[in-house]
């Protein structure tokens, strides 16, 4: 049917290939994070408990496979099918078949990461949590090599990489006054929730190169992401833009997979003409070849088969009707920051860092063997993968590997460290707990069980050049207060 042609992106296939592999890596991830973690944080014996936030669980608003029962053998067997079928589709097998095969491959990974998000409470209230589920059913409706990539699609794709740029540069305009005058980053480097290994290189750059980043992150943000609806080669231009900016936060931070799905999802206006006079190994015409080399099993550049069309034309039609809250909330002077607006988690709003910290405070825990718990006593530190603690230490990269407990830890000084789960923390080092202190950089006590534990509040900022010349120190810290005094568990009976 003629018609039916404008729908079909035959010069988008590059998109496509990135989209989904790179949409199902990132799900390979996120799956491999939960398996690591999830049950020591909210397993059986957890931090907190799912079966215990179940008995208040409302099963209509929350989908979630767990909703009649959960089991930490259950959470295993969901992410090793989340990984197993994530990495079928990053080497390609589904898209070989016809355009439902990946679809239903995308589709099973959004429903079963989102059975967990539904039951993670804190340590699940992520933006990039709703992040990866809309983007794992929308990439879900490109087909496969059988049929060119919907154009619709591509288009909704664009739209959620808009969402994410200008939502997230709106919330900074509207925030604090720290990224109207330019200074934002005077701080964000040293500020921000886990600083990387290049973290404090940033930090020391000179503040006339902060102030040009500021300018830099308005331009990517705020006029960049209309660019991307404009025709070729402006929409590919408008998305090496914003790809190099997010590798520049890559290279900053670790802010789990939230950069890498913004540099993914920008693809899906990089077309192929352009792809190829970037990096001419890129083939110009994915479709010729693949018509040479599957002739017979359906080209990748033949058209789109009425039914698979009907199928992409509803799940656009739903998409774009559920724009229009997100779209309000893009115009409101109350812009909701990460939200969505129905159960499904899809077309949702974004942003973060509407306001900038301006000084670290980090809560380090301590234990000691001592009978008696004072200053004199012999505490030692318990080290933490990722976040701040050891001065010595040069920060780590793990991005886009998700560490959720030393980021809930960043969040203690921002709230209050009075946090039902913290104190079931501190108790799970007092008993020893294998399956947390795995979780941990390093034990000191080896095993042991200590007698006391405390967590006491210090301030934190990267030494200057002159200084780690000095000390050898990356981090100056100072003790503030003691945040929660000497606890230990009660004697048995």
């Amino acid at each position: 049917m003629e018609w039916t042609a404008w729908f079909d992106a035959p010069e988008y296939e590059f998109a496509r290939q990135v989209l989904q592999r790179g949409v199902a890596s990132l799900y390979f991830v996120a799956f491999l994070s939960s398996l690591n973690q999830f049950p020591a944080l909210l397993g059986e014996r957890g931090l907190l408990p799912v079966p215990e936030y179940l008995e208040g669980f409302n099963r209509r608003g929350r989908p979630s496979l767990f909703r009649w029962r959960y089991s930490d053998r259950l959470l295993r067997a969901v992410c090793r099918s989340g990984m197993a079928i994530a990495a079928t589709l990053i080497t390609g097998l589904p898209q070989l078949g016809p355009p439902w095969v990946p679809l239903l491959a995308f589709l099973s990974l959004w429903l079963l990461y989102m059975s967990i998000v539904n039951v993670g409470q804190t340590f699940y209230g992520f933006g990039w949590e709703m992040l990866l589920l809309e983007a794992g059913f929308t990439v879900a409706f490109l087909g496969s090599d059988q049929a060119p990539p919907p154009r619709t699609i591509l288009i909704l794709l664009v739209w959620l990489v808009f969402r994410l740029e200008f939502g997230a540069g709106l919330i900074k305009i509207r925030g604090g006054p720290e990224w109207r005058d330019l200074t934002a980053l005077y701080y964000h480097h040293e500020t921000q929730p886990m600083p990387g290994p290049l973290s404090r290189q940033a930090h020391l750059l000179p503040k006339a190169w902060h102030r040009l980043e500021v300018l830099g992150n308005h331009l990517a943000q705020l006029v960049v992401p209309f660019f991307l609806f404009a025709p070729q080669p402006l929409a590919s231009a408008a998305a090496g833009i914003i790809i190099f900016t997010q590798l520049w936060l890559v290279a900053s931070g670790n802010f789990a997979w939230l950069n890498w799905m913004a540099i993914i999802l920008a693809f899906a206006a990089v077309s192929d003409p352009v792809a190829h006079a970037v990096l001419p190994a890129i083939p110009l015409d994915w479709h010729a070849s693949s018509a040479d080399a599957g002739a017979g099993a359906g080209a990748a550049g033949s058209q789109a088969p009425v039914p698979w069309l009907v199928v992409v034309l509803v799940a656009t039609v739903l998409l774009v009707v559920l724009s229009y809250r997100p779209i309000e909330n893009l115009l409101s002077h109350h812009q909701l920051m990460n939200a969505s607006f129905n159960r499904w988690q899809l077309v949702n709003t974004y942003g973060a860092f509407g306001t900038v910290t301006k000084r670290r405070i980090e809560i380090v825990v301590e234990g000691t063997l001592d009978d008696e718990p004072g200053n004199d006593a012999d505490w030692r530190e318990y080290g933490f993968k990722g976040k701040p603690g050891d001065v010595r230490r040069i920060p780590r990269q793990f991005a886009p590997y998700h560490l959720r407990l030393d980021w809930l830890m960043w969040f203690l000084p921002l709230r209050t460290v009075h946090e039902e789960w913290f104190y079931v923390f501190l108790a799970k080092l007092l008993a020893a707990d294998r399956p947390m202190l795995r979780l941990l950089r390093h034990d000191p006590f080896d095993g042991e069980r200590p007698r006391w534990v405390r967590a006491s509040s210090y301030l934190y900022r990267f030494s200057t050049r002159a200084e780690f010349r000095a000390t050898g120190q990356r981090w100056n810290r100072t003790l503030l207060y003691v945040a929660i005094p000497p606890s230990r568990l009660p004697p048995e009976d």
